[in-house]
C-alpha cells in the first residue's frame, strides 16, 4: 500500500497573470513555462487563466515535495500537460525527474474567470 508523501494547494488570481503577461510578455512566459505550456495556453480563449492554472500547479507541486521555491530547481523543470481526455498531469525534467519520478503524483486544477486553484497529492510508490 502506498503512503502519502506530500500535499500541496495553491490559489492564484487570473488578473495578476493578465498584468504580468501584459507587462513582461514573452519574457515572463519563457521564464516560467515550457514551450509546450506556452503553446497550449496561447491557444486558449483566456490564456491568462491557463497560465495562472499552470503556475498554481507548479506552486502546489513545490509545496507537496516540501521544498517550496528555494531555487533548487527551475520553474520549467515542472511541466503541466493534459492527456487526451483533458486531465492535467506533470512531466518532470532534470533533477526533479531523478528525485521524484518514481512517485505517484496526482494533480487537480479548477478555475473561474477570476481565480484558479491547484491541488497536488504525491504518494510513495507501492513496494
Amino acid at each position: 500500500m502506498s503512503s502519502v508523501y506530500g500535499i500541496g494547494v495553491d490559489i492564484e488570481e487570473v488578473q495578476r497573470f493578465e498584468e504580468l503577461t501584459g507587462k513582461w510578455g514573452t519574457r515572463f512566459e519563457e521564464r516560467m513555462y515550457t514551450k509546450m505550456e506556452i503553446e497550449y495556453c496561447r491557444g486558449k480563449t483566456s490564456p491568462a487563466q491557463h497560465f495562472a492554472a499552470r503556475f498554481a500547479a507548479k506552486e502546489a507541486f513545490a509545496k507537496a515535495i516540501g521544498t517550496g521555491w528555494t531555487g533548487a530547481f527551475r520553474w520549467r523543470d515542472v511541466e503541466v500537460r493534459n492527456d487526451d481526455a483533458g486531465k492535467p498531469h506533470f512531466i518532470l525534467h532534470n533533477s526533479l525527474e531523478e528525485q521524484f519520478g518514481q512517485l505517484n503524483v496526482h494533480l487537480s486544477l479548477s478555475h473561474t474567470r477570476a481565480y484558479v486553484t491547484a491541488m497536488v497529492v504525491i504518494q510513495n510508490s507501492g513496494e
